[in-house]
């Protein structure tokens, strides 16, 4: 016997994305952002035949690894970043509006 086609059913309809204002905020930085940045020259040299999702891998685990001291200089870094992307929102917020 042969088989059936099935047919897709779609119940909800695609909507095109909008248009993200270039001028717009960026969001802040999160701490383990910060110090991934910092660390991934690191890691790549050390581990030179590690690819991309293994780099990340590595970071995680050394980011878990890390006390809270160690962290702390990555975490002032991302509150200083929150600070600076809520000023800019709120520059934007006033001349948008």
């Amino acid at each position: 016997m042969p088989k059936e086609a099935k047919q897709k059913v779609t119940t909800s309809t695609r909507k095109t994305k909008s248009k993200k204002d270039p001028a717009a905020p960026k969001r802040p930085l999160s701490a383990y952002m910060f110090f991934s940045q910092d660390w991934r020259e690191r890691v790549k040299t050390e581990n030179p035949d590690a690819g991309f999702g293994d780099v990340g891998r590595l970071l995680g685990t050394k980011w878990k690894e890390m006390s809270d001291d160690e962290k702390k200089p990555y975490v002032d870094m991302a509150s200083r970043d929150k600070e600076r992307a809520e000023a800019e929102k709120a520059a934007y917020a006033v001349r948008s509006a």
